[in-house]
C-alpha cells in the first residue's frame, strides 16, 4: 500500500537548517508529484512547496529563497531543505502525494505522519 514517512524533524536556533525526508512506498514515485505542508498549532495547515514528477518545483511566497524541495527517484524519496529557519517555521510538517498525477495541482490522497520542526532559542 501506499505510505509516505516523514524525518529529519527537530529543534533548531533560528537562522539553522535542517533537512526533511519523505521516504516513498507502495506506488511510481518518478510519476508522482509529491507536496510538503505544514501545520503550526492553533493554525490551520499550509501548503510550502511541491515538486513535480519533472522536477519544475513551486514554492510558498513565505519560504521562497530559504526551502529547496528536491527529489531522489533511485531512492523513493523527497527532500525539503530548510535555511535560515525562524521561529515562526514551527510546526508539524507533512509530505502528501496523490499517486500519478505529476503536476502540483492534486488534491492530496495520502498524507505522512509528519515531522516536527521546533525554531526557537
Amino acid at each position: 500500500q501506499v505510505q509516505l514517512v516523514e524525518s529529519g524533524g527537530d529543534l533548531v536556533r533560528p537562522g539553522g537548517s535542517l533537512r526533511l525526508s519523505c521516504a516513498a512506498s507502495g506506488f511510481n514515485l518518478e510519476s508522482s508529484a509529491v507536496a510538503w505542508f505544514r501545520q503550526a498549532p492553533g493554525k490551520e495547515r499550509e501548503g510550502v512547496a511541491c515538486i513535480n514528477s519533472d522536477g519544475y518545483t513551486h514554492y510558498r511566497d513565505p519560504v521562497k529563497g530559504r526551502f529547496t524541495i528536491s527529489r531522489d527517484n533511485t531512492k523513493n524519496t523527497v527532500y525539503l531543505k530548510l535555511d535560515r529557519l525562524k521561529p515562526e517555521d514551527t510546526a508539524l510538517y507533512y509530505c502528501a502525494t496523490d499517486p500519478g498525477a505529476t503536476h502540483c495541482w492534486f488534491i492530496p490522497d495520502y498524507w505522512g505522519q509528519g515531522t516536527q520542526v521546533t525554531v526557537a532559542s
